[in-house]
C-alpha cells in the first residue's frame, strides 16, 4: 500500500516504528501537501460567494495551480521513501569481487543522486505553493485568513525539511557540478521560499492586532 493511501493513524504508527522509512523526507512532502491543501480550501471558501466576486480570478488561478501542486506533493510522499529504499538496496549489494564492488559503487551513486533529486523537487514545489498562497492575502474570504497562515507554516516546514534531506546527501554525490548545482539552487530556493512564508505569516498575524 502506498503511504499516501494509508489512514492517518496507520501512517503515524509506521512513522513512529523502528522502520527507517518513511522518514523526514516523506513527512516534509506531507506537510507541503497539507499547506497547499489549506490554500485550496481558502480559495474554495471564497469562490462562488458573490460578496467576494472581485477575488474570483485569483481564487480560480489558485485552484488551477494548487490542484497540480497538491497532486505532485502527494506523490512526493511515496517518492521519497522509494528513493531511500533504493539507496538501502544499493548498499546491500554484494562486494566480494572487484566487479561487484564496481557495480555496487555505481548503484549507490545513482541511488544517492535520485534520493537528492526527490526532496530537491519537493523544495521547488513548496516554494511555488508559497507564491500561490501569497496571492490569496487580501484576495480571499477574511474569515479563513488564519488558515493561510497555517498553510504558510506547513509549507515553510516542508521546504526546510526537504532541504535537510538534500543536504544530508550532498557529501555522497561524486559529480562536482551536480553537487554545486544542488547547493547553489537550494540556498536560493530556501531564501526565497522562507521570505514569502514569513511575509504571509506576519501579515496575517498583524491583521488581528
Amino acid at each position: 500500500m502506498k503511504l499516501a493511501d494509508m489512514k492517518i493513524t496507520e501512517f503515524l504508527q509506521l512513522l513512529s516504528s523502528d522502520a527507517p522509512a518513511p522518514g523526514g523526507g516523506s513527512v516534509s512532502a506531507l506537510a507541503g501537501a497539507q499547506g497547499i491543501a489549506l490554500a485550496l480550501m481558502v480559495a474554495n471558501l471564497t469562490f462562488g460567494r458573490e460578496r467576494y466576486a472581485d477575488f474570483f480570478p485569483v481564487c480560480e488561478e489558485t485552484v488551477t495551480k494548487g490542484t497540480k501542486l497538491l497532486s505532485d506533493l502527494i506523490e512526493s510522499i511515496d517518492k521519497d521513501t522509494e528513493a531511500f529504499n533504493e539507496v538501502s538496496a544499493a548498499y546491500q549489494m554484494p562486494k566480494d569481487t572487484d566487479e561487484q564492488k564496481q557495480a555496487r559503487s555505481a548503484a549507490i551513486g545513482l541511488a544517492t543522486l535520485h534520493a537528492t533529486e526527490v526532496p530537491f523537487e519537493s523544495m521547488k514545489l513548496c516554494a511555488e505553493a508559497l507564491a500561490v498562497t501569497k496571492k490569496l492575502i487580501g484576495n480571499s474570504n477574511p474569515n479563513v485568513s488564519s488558515d493561510l497562515g497555517v498553510a504558510a507554516l506547513n509549507l515553510r516546514s516542508a521546504l526546510l525539511g526537504s532541504w535537510l534531506n538534500v543536504k544530508i546527501n550532498l557529501s555522497s554525490i561524486k559529480d562536482p557540478e551536480k553537487k554545486a548545482y544542488f547547493e547553489k539552487e537550494g540556498v536560493a530556493v530556501v531564501a526565497a521560499g522562507t521570505a514569502i512564508a514569513d511575509e504571509i505569516y506576519e501579515t496575517i498575524l498583524a491583521s488581528y492586532e
